[in-house]
């Protein structure tokens, strides 16, 4: 320019382009700065639901702000950012749900400078036919259909733990139902506020607990068997550690027997995805009905799942 002066403008147009896929839910951000399929760099914030006075749109546009003084940005969403807490509602995509239906269903959005696509939920009918529903767990799933070719062909259910676990029939590529269970939650209610865990004093785990809860939840019962988290510290002088674990097997043990009972297992496969630490739980949880499953890393599949929904802005 003739006064000598940088044209900001002109810098900033010829700066590289990167992408920023972000899972965020209730309780966490995570963003990951994506080249081509490889994760650059990543950021952890707060979730949707620990904003606190912020916008959503002012924590997303602090959380990338280093990066958007070095890159170009596309950001792509799913999970609670799409919920009507978050940046923008998206509305739900009807089961069946396919792959292409639910990249149709994105909304594109402004967040001060930046342009963001952010993925719809599924809504879907349970297994009892009433209606259910679920934002994020679909981008792992979908994930998982094209890290494992198989899996997008046939029948196969997945099961995703977490705060609300859900149960997920995938049938040719299709989400066709899913089942919640508020697990995680409950779980975490029971340890805050109950009486349950306010006997014993020695917080180390025993494993031994765990099993015993599975045992407790295949007899039947989840609200006669609660009790026993305590009384088995009173009497039988267990400790704490011991009935934080037998009451995550018998909260655990409960769900798998519930989706037993709704006849859930079939001749489909069974896939996990989710946090090593909690799909561990499940698979030995599953076992002990000798139901066999494998697991596949969560974070790996919400990853190749937003890679789904940032290739369809090339298509």
């Amino acid at each position: 320019m003739a006064d000598g002066h940088k044209d900001t403008t002109s810098v900033r147009a010829v700066k590289d382009r990167r992408r920023v896929l972000c899972d965020w839910g209730g309780s966490r951000l995570r963003a990951f700065l994506d080249l081509e399929g490889a994760v650059l760099d990543r950021r952890d914030g707060p979730g949707i639901k620990r904003l606190g006075t912020d916008s959503p749109a002012a924590v997303l546009a602090t959380e990338l702000a280093e990066w958007r003084n070095e890159y170009r940005l596309e950001v792509f969403l799913c999970g609670m950012a799409g919920s009507r807490n978050g940046l923008a509602e998206v509305p739900y995509v009807r089961a069946p749900a396919t792959m292409e239906l639910w990249r149709q269903g994105r909304l594109r959005v402004r967040v001060e400078d930046l342009g963001a696509s952010i993925a719809p939920g599924i809504r879907a009918e349970n297994f009892r036919d009433a209606p259910d529903v679920m934002r994020g767990e679909e981008t792992q799933i979908f994930g998982a259909l094209t890290l494992e070719r198989r899996l997008a062909s046939r029948s196969h259910l997945f099961v995703l733990p977490g705060t609300h676990s859900k149960w997920v029939l995938v049938q040719d590529g299709a989400v066709a139902r899913l089942q919640t269970y508020l697990t995680g939650e409950l779980f975490d209610l029971l340890c805050r506020y109950s009486s349950l865990l306010r006997v014993g004093d020695d917080p180390a785990t025993d494993e031994g607990g765990f099993a015993a809860g599975l045992r407790a939840a295949a007899r039947g019962g989840l609200v006669a068997g609660l009790f026993e988290t305590r009384s088995a510290q009173l009497i039988e002088g267990r400790t704490a550690g011991w009935a934080r674990a037998f009451l995550s097997g018998l909260l655990i043990g409960a769900e798998i027997g519930g989706m037993l009972d709704e006849g859930a297992f079939g001749s489909e496969s069974i896939t996990l995805i989710g946090e090593p630490e909690l799909t561990v739980l499940y698979l030995r949880a599953l076992a002990a009905r000798h139901v066999s499953a494998q697991a596949l890393d969560g974070e790996r599949c919400v990853l190749a799942g937003l890679r789904v929904l940032a290739d369809a802005d090339r298509t």
